[in-house]
Formats: C-alpha cells, sequence, structure tokens
C-alpha cells in the first residue's frame, strides 16, 4: 500500500511539473508572438530602436522590453519613448498579461488605441502621448491597477470615458480633440491626484462631485469651453497645488475666500475667460502662491496692496484687464511687491495705469527678468527705478505716453535682451550706451521723437535681430557698423531725414531678410554688394533720392520676394537678372527715369505683379504692359511724341469749349425748374455748404445727433437741402494731429468713385468756425441701418434677457459679397488702385435694404496697381506707424511693413469670419498666438457649427422644420465655402493671399447656390 501511494504521488508530481513548463512554454511563445506582431506594424525605425528583436537574441534582451523575475519570461515593462517610431499599435499588445507599465510616447504612432489593451489588468502605467492616435479612449475598466494614464498631445476624439480604474492617480489628457463634459463619475477616483484636459472642447461646469476628491493636487482644464461662473467645487480642494483653467468661459466675481480654501495652492492660472470685479483680496492667504496669471479678463479697481504677502510670488501676469492706477494710494501695490524677493515677472500691459511710475519700482527683487508695462497711459520721465532692476531680460514700454530723453543708464542693464519703447514721446538723441547691451536681440524705438544720429556704435551689438527706429526724426547716414552685426534679420528705419549714401559694407548683413528705409532723402548708387545679401526677401527704398543703375546683382537674391524702387532718380535699364528670380511676388520701379526695353521672363510676365509707371523712356516687355514697341527711332518717336501733343491740344480746347456749352444750358434749363430735384454728386456740381449751413442742420451740433466718433472725426446726424433730406455729416477734429492728412485723403479717395457699395458723398466744407479756426467736413448720404458693428454687437431686451439683433445666414452673405464687390473697385477699378488701409465692421455702413456700404477712407492710399507694397502720394496719411485698427490691419503692417492691397484682403477676411461668428478679433480669448483667424483654422472643417454664431444654426433649425432636410447641407456647406476663404484671405503671409477679383467672384458663386439651393428644396 505505502508502495503504491509514493507511486501515485510521483505521479502526480510529475505531472504539475509537466504543466508548469507546459505554462512557462506558452506563455514564452505567447509574450515573443505579440513583440513580433508589434514590429510588423511598425513601418518606419529611423534610429534603428528595434535592430535588438531578432532571433540572435532572448526577447527579454530586446531593447525596451524587461521580463518578470518571478515569472521568467513574461514580459512586464515595455518602454519605447522617444524612439521615432512610425506606424500603429499592435492589437497583440494585449496578450501581454503580465504587462505592468506599457510607454510609447513621443514616437509617431497613428490609427487608434487597441481595444485590447483593456484586457491587461495587471497594467499600472499606460503612456502613449505625444504621437497621433485618434478615434476613441478606448474602455479600462478592467484595467483595475491602473495608477497612471498618459494620453497628452494626440488627437483622439469623443469623450472622457466615464469608466476609468478606480485606482488612477494621474490621469492626462489635454491636447486633443475631447468634447463633451466632464464625467462625474471621476468623482469616484478617490485617488486621483492629478487631471488634465487642457486644450480640448470640453464643455459645461466642473461637477459638483469634485468637491469630494480631498486628494487633488493638479487640476488643469485650460482651453476648453468649460462656462458659468467660478467652480465652487474648487473651494473644497483643500490639497489642491495648481488649477489652470484659463481659455474657457467662466465669468462672475473671483471668491474672496479663495486664498483662505486653498491654503497650499502654488499655481493659479485664469487667464482668457470672463471674470470681473476686483482681484480679491483674500487671494494673498494662499501664502504658498509663486504663479498668478488672470490676464485677459475684466478686471476693474487696483491691484491689491497685500499682495506682497505672498513672498514666494515669481510670476505676477495682470495684463489686459481694466485694472487702474491714477494716484499714490493706487501704487501701493508697487511697494508691496518689494516683498516677493523672488518675482522674476511682472506684466502689467493693458490696463489703464495712470503717471508717473513710481520709484518703488526700484525696490522689486533683484531677480526681475520681465517687466511689461505697454499700452497704458503712463507719463513722466523714464522710470527711474529701473536702474536698480539689473538682471531684466525684457523692458517694454511701449504704448504710452512716456516724454523725455532715454537716459544714458539704461546701456548698464547688460543682460537686456529685448528693449521695446515704441508709440510714445521720447525725444533726445538715441544713447551711444545702448552698445552696453551686449546681449540685445531686438530694439523697437520707432514712432517716437528721436533726433539727431543713429549711433555707430550700435555696430557693436553682435547678437541684434531686429532694429526699428522708423518714424523719427533722425538724421544723417545709415552707419555701416550696422551692417557688420551677423545675425542682423530687419532693419526698419522709414519716415525720418537720413540722408548720404547707403554704404557698401551692406553686403556684409548675410542674415538680413527685410530691409525698410523708404520716405528718406538717401541718395548716391545702389550699392551692388547688395545682391549678396541672400537671405534678403523685402526691400523698401522708396520714395528716397537714389540714382545710377539698378544693380543686376540684384538678380543673386534667390529669397526674393519683394522689391520697391520706386520714386527714386535711377537711371538706366531693368536688369534682365530681375526675371529669374522665381519667388519676386512685387516689383515695385515707377517714378524713377530708367529706359530701355523692359524684360519678359519671370516677374514681368504678370502685369498686375509689376509696376513701371513714371518712367518715360521705358519700352518693349510683355503685351500686358502697354508699352511702345521699342522698335521706334528716337527721332520717330520725338516726332511722333509732338504729333500726339498737338492733336491731344487741340482734342481738349474742343473739349473744353463744349464743356462751357454744356454747362451754360444746364445752368438756364435749372433756372427754368421751379422745383429742384438734386441728389448732388461729390466731384461734379455739388452745392457749396458753409459752416452755419452745418451748423443749423445738427441744431448746432448738438450731442443729441451726434451718431459715431472717431480717431479723427465725429459724425451727426442733419436734414440739408431744399428737400431737407437726411444726411451724415462728418466733422474732422483738426486740432488732432493728422485729421488735416485725413480729410484730405478722403476727399481725394472719394473724388471719382462711383460704386453702389461705397458710401456716396453729397458735398464736402472747408471753411471757418464761429470762433475762426479752421473747419472742415463731409457729407454723405445717411444709412438708417447703422454700422456693421452695431449690427452684430447691439442687443435689445426680450423679457428677462438681452439678445443680440437677428442676421440671418443670407443677410450675412449679402453683407461680405457686397463689401468684396466694393473692395475689388478699389483694387482693380480704371482709375488706379485704392487701398482703403482701415476696412472693419464700424466703417461698413447698411442702408434701408441692408445693402452694405464702405465708409471712412481717412487712411486710404493711393496707386496706380494693386501689387505695389508702401506707396502713396503726397497727402496720404503716413504720420501713422500702423495704417489700420488693432485685430484687422495684416500682420505684415503691424510689424512696420509697408501697405499694399494684401492688407486690406487680411482686413476683409477677419471682418468676414467676425460676421459669421459674431466674435471680435480682439476678443479676451485670443492670446498667445491665438487669434480669430488660427481659432477657425484649428476648428476647421469638422466642428464648425460649433464655432459659428448659434443664431445661424437656430435660423436653419427653425427652417428645417418646414423644408427638406437637404437644406441643412446646403447651408454647411456654405459656412464652409464662406470660411475657407475667409482663412485664405486672412493667411499671415501676404502672398498667400486671395485677390479681391477672386474673392468676389467666389463669394457671388456661393450666394447663387446657397439662394438657388434653398429655392429648389423649398420647391421638394
Amino acid at each position: 500500500m505505502k508502495l503504491t501511494a509514493i507511486r501515485q504521488f510521483l505521479l502526480v508530481l510529475m505531472a504539475c511539473c509537466a504543466h508548469a513548463v507546459i505554462c512557462s512554454c506558452n506563455g514564452n511563445y505567447t509574450d515573443r508572438l505579440s513583440l513580433i506582431d508589434f514590429k510588423k506594424a511598425i513601418s518606419l525605425d529611423p534610429h534603428q530602436a528595434l535592430m535588438s528583436w531578432n532571433e540572435s537574441n532572448h526577447f527579454c534582451s530586446w531593447e525596451g522590453v524587461l521580463c518578470s523575475l518571478k515569472h521568467p519570461n513574461r514580459i512586464t515593462s515595455l518602454n519605447l519613448t522617444s524612439r521615432g517610431l512610425v506606424g500603429q499599435i499592435s492589437h497583440s499588445l494585449g496578450n501581454l498579461t503580465f504587462l505592468k507599465v506599457l510607454i510609447l510616447s513621443a514616437n509617431s504612432f497613428t490609427g487608434e488605441i487597441p481595444q485590447s489593451l483593456g484586457r491587461l489588468h495587471r497594467l499600472q502605467i499606460l503612456s502613449l502621448s505625444n504621437n497621433t492616435l485618434q478615434a476613441r479612449i478606448p474602455s479600462l475598466a478592467n484595467c483595475s491597477k491602473l495608477k497612471e494614464l498618459w494620453l497628452w498631445n494626440n488627437q483622439l476624439a469623443g469623450q472622457i470615458p466615464a469608466d476609468l480604474p478606480r485606482r488612477l492617480q494621474t490621469l492626462e489628457l489635454s491636447f486633443n480633440n475631447l468634447s463633451g463634459t466632464i464625467p462625474t463619475s471621476l468623482a469616484n477616483i478617490t485617488t486621483l491626484n492629478m487631471f488634465s484636459c487642457a486644450s480640448n472642447n470640453i464643455e459645461g461646469h466642473i461637477p459638483s462631485q469634485f468637491a469630494t476628491l480631498s486628494g487633488l493636487q493638479y487640476l488643469v482644464l485650460s482651453e476648453n469651453k468649460l462656462s458659468g461662473r467660478f467652480p465652487q467645487p474648487v473651494l473644497n480642494l483643500s490639497n489642491l497645488v495648481q488649477f489652470r483653467a484659463s481659455l474657457n468661459g467662466l465669468s462672475g466675481d473671483v471668491p474672496s475666500n479663495i486664498g483662505n480654501s486653498l491654503p497650499n495652492l502654488q499655481v493659479l492660472t485664469l487667464a482668457v475667460n470672463f471674470f470681473h470685479g476686483h482681484i480679491p483680496s483674500g487671494l494673498t492667504n494662499a501664502s504658498r502662491l509663486s504663479s498668478i496669471d488672470i490676464s485677459r479678463n475684466k478686471f476693474t479697481g487696483v491691484v491689491p496692496s497685500s499682495i506682497g504677502k505672498l513672498s514666494k510670488l515669481s510670476w505676477l501676469n495682470l495684463e489686459l484687464n481694466k485694472l487702474r492706477a491714477s494716484n499714490m494710494q493706487d501704487w501701493n501695490f508697487m511697494d508691496s511687491l518689494a516683498n516677493c524677493t523672488e518675482l522674476q515677472r511682472l506684466e502689467l500691459d493693458g490696463n489703464c495705469l495712470e503717471g508717473r511710475v513710481p520709484n518703488s519700482l526700484g525696490n522689486l527683487s533683484n531677480q526681475l527678468q520681465y517687466l511689461y508695462m505697454t499700452g497704458n497711459q503712463l507719463s513722466g520721465d523714464f522710470p527711474s527705478g529701473i536702474a536698480n532692476l539689473r538682471n531684466l531680460i525684457i523692458v517694454s514700454l511701449s504704448k504710452n505716453q512716456f516724454t523725455g530723453v532715454v537716459p544714458e543708464w539704461l546701456g548698464t542693464l547688460k543682460n537686456l535682451q529685448l528693449l521695446s519703447l515704441y508709440s510714445n514721446f521720447f525725444t533726445g538723441v538715441i544713447p551711444s550706451t545702448f552698445s552696453n547691451m551686449t546681449q540685445l536681440g531686438v530694439l523697437y524705438l520707432f514712432s517716437n521723437k528721436f533726433d539727431g544720429h543713429i549711433p555707430p556704435i550700435l555696430g557693436s551689438l553682435q547678437m541684434l535681430e531686429k532694429l526699428s527706429i522708423s518714424n523719427n526724426n533722425l538724421h544723417g547716414s545709415i552707419p555701416k557698423e550696422l551692417f557688420r552685426i551677423p545675425t542682423l534679420v530687419q532693419i526698419h528705419l522709414s519716415f525720418n531725414n537720413l540722408d548720404g549714401p547707403l554704404h557698401p559694407d551692406i553686403g556684409n548683413a548675410k542674415q538680413l531678410t527685410y530691409l525698410y528705409l523708404p520716405y528718406n532723402n538717401l541718395s548716391g548708387d545702389i550699392p551692388s554688394t547688395l545682391g549678396d545679401c541672400e537671405s534678403l526677401q523685402d526691400i523698401e527704398l522708396g520714395h528716397n533720392s537714389f540714382s545710377g543703375s539698378i544693380p543686376t546683382s540684384l538678380g543673386n537674391i534667390t529669397s526674393l520676394q519683394v522689391l520697391n524702387l520706386s520714386h527714386n532718380n535711377l537711371t538706366g535699364s531693368i536688369p534682365v537678372s530681375l526675371g529669374g528670380l522665381q519667388h519676386l511676388e512685387q516689383l515695385d520701379v515707377s517714378f524713377n527715369n530708367l529706359n530701355g526695353e523692359v524684360p519678359t521672363k519671370g516677374i514681368f510676365g504678370n502685369a498686375t505683379a509689376v509696376r513701371i509707371d513714371g518712367n518715360q523712356g521705358l519700352c518693349g516687355g510683355p503685351l500686358e504692359l502697354h508699352l511702345l514697341s521699342c522698335s521706334v527711332t528716337p527721332l520717330n518717336s520725338r516726332r511722333y511724341k509732338h504729333s500726339t501733343v498737338q492733336k491731344v491740344v487741340i482734342l481738349l480746347a474742343i473739349i473744353v469749349a463744349l464743356a462751357i456749352v454744356i454747362y451754360v444750358m444746364l445752368l438756364w434749363r435749372g433756372k427754368q425748374k421751379r422745383k429742384l430735384i438734386f441728389r448732388p454728386s461729390f466731384g461734379r456740381k455739388f452745392p457749396k455748404v458753409s459752416y452755419h449751413d452745418l451748423a443749423r442742420a445738427t441744431e448746432g451740433f448738438a450731442a443729441s445727433n451726434l451718431i459715431g466718433k472717431g480717431r479723427y472725426s465725429s459724425v451727426y446726424q442733419g436734414k440739408m437741402f431744399q428737400d431737407r433730406i437726411v444726411v451724415a455729416i462728418k466733422v474732422f477734429s483738426l486740432e488732432t494731429t493728422g485729421a488735416q492728412k485725413s480729410f484730405i485723403a478722403e476727399c481725394n479717395a472719394l473724388r471719382n468713385m462711383r460704386h453702389r457699395n461705397l458710401v456716396p458723398i453729397l458735398t464736402s466744407c472747408s471753411s471757418i468756425d464761429s470762433r475762426g479756426n479752421d473747419f472742415k467736413a463731409l457729407v454723405y448720404e445717411f444709412m438708417p441701418q447703422g454700422d456693421l458693428h452695431e449690427l452684430l454687437y447691439s442687443t435689445r431686451d426680450d423679457g428677462d434677457t438681452s439678445i443680440h439683433s437677428s442676421i440671418t445666414l443670407a443677410q450675412r452673405l449679402s453683407i461680405v459679397v457686397d463689401v468684396a464687390d466694393a473692395l475689388e473697385y478699389l483694387h482693380h477699378n480704371n482709375q488706379g488702385t485704392i487701398v482703403h488701409c482701415d476696412l472693419k465692421p464700424s466703417n461698413i455702413l447698411l442702408d434701408e435694404t441692408m445693402t452694405a456700404n464702405v465708409g471712412d477712407f481717412g487712411l486710404a492710399r493711393f496707386r496706380l496697381d494693386s501689387a505695389t507694397s508702401f506707396v502713396s502720394d503726397s497727402i496720404s496719411t503716413s504720420s501713422i506707424a500702423i495704417k489700420g485698427t488693432i485685430g484687422y490691419v495684416a500682420p505684415e503692417c503691424a510689424a512696420g511693413g509697408g501697405v499694399s492691397s494684401a492688407g486690406d484682403v487680411y482686413s476683409f477676411g477677419i471682418c468676414l469670419l467676425e460676421v459669421f461668428l459674431r466674435k471680435r478679433p480682439t476678443d479676451d480669448m485670443f492670446k498667445d498666438g491665438l487669434n480669430i483667424a488660427r481659432f477657425v483654422e484649428m476648428n476647421f472643417p469638422d466642428r464648425i457649427s460649433q464655432i459659428v454664431d448659434p443664431e445661424i444654426l437656430e435660423e436653419e433649425h427653425a427652417l428645417l422644420q418646414q423644408t427638406p432636410a437637404a437644406m441643412k447641407e446646403k447651408s454647411l456647406e456654405c459656412l464652409l465655402s464662406v470660411l475657407n476663404i475667409g482663412l485664405r484671405c486672412a493667411n499671415p503671409s501676404p502672398n498667400e493671399r486671395m485677390g479681391m477679383r477672386e474673392v468676389a467672384a467666389r463669394l457671388h458663386g456661393i450666394k447663387e447656390a446657397y439662394l438657388r439651393g434653398n429655392i429648389d428644396s423649398s420647391r421638394q
């Protein structure tokens, strides 16, 4: 019996061992096959990361693979981060049932996240971030031990899963395309330490259940569509270290007890929302705060003087709010900030800070590196306290009202990399001590009143990349030393009184990309060494006194896109070499003394891209340029011209005689009429009106008749002429610098223009007022529907709410078509190109039939061709640094570049997007590189229905109750087509924008297709 029992025991033992071996072999086989399948799904392995994955090596020694010690040959970790792998993630990874760690981040995986990963019940860390994965997040409910889930920076869509594992500690879903709301079930994950879903399309509110997540330390919700007031559940998260909720739609006051409720808070970011009220003084009770960013909201009042209690504060960003400081008490916060000994960054841009900057600025931390105070109403001398802040890297004081000289001691800030002082009233010379700022990369001094010379010693700034001193009173020559700066990319010196020649050393500026020197008194030859600047893209030398010939060496600059040599004294022929520049898109050599045959190759084959007017000696060239043939001999040419002059004189005499006869006849007939039916037309015979006529028409320019006010003028409503028609009277504020030029520019622009989509001008008045002062005004037809801005943003009461004016999709479409027609006429009329320079909704007026009319030509520029840039006549408004309005002005114009018809196209694109989104381009949500065009592009085409004005969709929904569903498809197709045109017009690169002729044609086609589709659908 004992022997039998022993034998049975041995048999059982052998069976168990065999089973263990079989299990081990099966696990070995399965895990290895899974890895081989994974490798097969890799289409590109640029760094040979999987080279070791072959038969000669055991798979547990393959790169990125770790196996279990307790269970040999079973894989517990697969980590292939940052290997550059391209391909899809194999479903076979779901067979690695012992896997605890799976990290495939920072590669180029595409496709879906395999559903099979949900079978990995031992998985603790899953990181697939920084790839291009798409589709939905699979169910991971069975991964019950999962602690960390990293999926940020992919293209995942759908909603945040509601069935996530209950042991999760880190959930990182930022930078995807997730939508929907935050699931309330997340509040059941009591172990959650970090939740981040920034840069998605999450809507709604933070669930109230989040108040129970006592262990939550990091809550990052920025760049979504959250709405409502400040999320109250956050105040219960006493362990919260970071709370980021910028770029949402949150509003209301920030709770006053926030500092007491969140004692451990270190980072608070609420930028780009709609928060208002005062900054809560209780915020300073969160004594661990190191970073506060509440910029681009609507905060008012003063900065709390208790801000200095935050001794660990390193970054304070309050820019673009409505915070004020007008007296010493308001500025107390600056004294208090001296206690923040770790402060490195202070941003106060775009508020309502007034007066002198207190000297206590100099008491701030010596660690301060970034100081932004641009766009306030600061005045007085240059802030003296800055002298104590020796570690400053950036100083931005632009767009204020500072006066006096820039102090020499500024050069002692040797760490400075950016100095921006533009748009102030600084006088005196540019300090030569700037040369001591050896780290300086950007120097913006434009639009001030600097005089004197450009210090040659600035050439010692060997890291300088951008230099802009345009629109000042500088004289003397351009120092040759500037051209020896190896890093120099941009030079803007336009609108000064610089003279002398351009030094040949300019050829040393090998990195120079933009050279802007127009509107000076530069003379001499254009140096041939300019052709050595191989990186140049834009050369603007117009409106100077250059002589000699155009250097043929310019044909060596293969990257050149714009060349403007207009309004100089250049002679000789146009170099044939310019025709070989493949990237050249705009060439302006107009108004020189050039002669000879015009080349035919390259850009010369595009008549719209070449300006050669004002050169009497040019001939030949492409037929589109309409030049005389070069075969005519000089003698015959003189005889021909003499004969032509005689014929022209005789013809003009006949025309004048006929005009006098017709005028006398019309005058006689007019006297016979008892009732004058008169619709005056500016530029022909129009009634003379006096100051007193206009005063009577407006009841003494009464405030009750004021219907609009701009930079240079005020507009009144009045009744004039015999039939007492309602008119709009634009009275110019001549005491404002630039108003006189604005009046002249508008007169010149409207003198001979006739188009149904331009505001009709009736007459003008240039007289003196009742006090003997100069008085100038223009009289227009009255537009009863107001302007487009008012239509978009005016509200009306509807019970307990205020709603915007109703505008149908068809009306919006008609408005943008009207504006496109007007711009097409301005850019392509037969009397030369007119660039509006300030197109925006408030300058688009609507008559009684909702027809759009473009008005306000106070900044208009004139050219004989639409392709050239930065050309104006002598009376255009050239003293303004930026032509246009912020938000609508093209990037190249805002950066100090030239004016061109492409700038109008950009403004039109922005207006178009604004009309269909009903969102201002200056909306608080647009920050840090995000603008209205980029916002539309990010959502185009799949999420357009989520960003357009909801009223459009509500209108379509109402229509769909009565018409076929095909109309919905037509409407969406219309929106996509229109917004696509808006995006193409608002392209940052002027060379990639459409022309208005093409824009108008396409919009007409879209409008006709939409209206025809509605008619056809309604008949079905």
